[in-house]
């Protein structure tokens, strides 16, 4: 069974302007896509094509494979981390847990910002739930907290195609505005509603 590029939670053009049906068009079109035809190639007739995606992340060496499985896995989580009207401060369970980890709301995103910016070339920085806790986790490239003891709740995409086309070399001003317009702290609380 050929793994699929799932589908979009929203319309091309759901996050405009925040977020350019542009954007939308490379990043999950092209670069998203790409991954997943790249990781249907490496594994067709392999025992890999019949496992679960996660199952390919978190068994699969590093290389190739491991780089695909997870950039697509990356890229599936990343889309349902933003709604059209989102942003904002998150409430109830969420906003509790992030207060007694981060002090305040402002505070978590500062310290999301710093670990995101300060990513040195591409990857991602995540809210993760580990041990009970709340922390903000940066991985370089394909790297993912699924192969980690930690429970992934959020994640920003930081690789320049993420980006670029909105707001260029301004990576501080894009994840301001994830978190001002875009992030949808909805999935956060089912992500860890799951953690228990």
């Amino acid at each position: 069974m050929a793994f699929e590029l799932p589908p979009l939670p929203y319309a091309d053009d759901a996050l405009e302007p925040v977020y350019s049906a542009k954007t939308i068009g490379f990043h999950y079109g092209k670069h998203h896509k790409t991954y997943v035809d790249t990781l249907n190639k490496l594994t067709e007739g392999t025992d890999l094509a019949s496992k679960s995606l996660e199952e390919v992340v978190k068994g699969a060496a590093p290389g190739p494979v491991f780089n695909n499985a997870a950039q697509v896995w990356n890229h599936t989580f990343f889309w349902k981390g933003m709604k059209p009207g989102g942003g904002g401060a998150p409430s109830g369970l969420v906003a509790e847990k992030i207060g007694a980890a981060f002090g305040s709301y402002e505070k978590f995103v500062e310290d999301f910002k710093a670990a995101a910016v300060g990513r040195f070339g591409s990857g991602w920085a995540w809210l993760v739930a580990e041990g009970g806790e709340l922390k903000i986790v940066s991985t370089p490239n394909a790297e993912t907290p699924l192969t980690m003891s930690a429970t992934p709740l959020l994640t920003v995409d930081v690789w320049e195609h993420a980006y670029y086309l909105d707001y260029q070399n301004l990576r501080p001003a894009y994840v301001q505005a994830f978190f001002d317009k875009l992030v949808n702290w909805d999935f956060v609380a089912e992500n860890l509603a799951k953690v228990g």
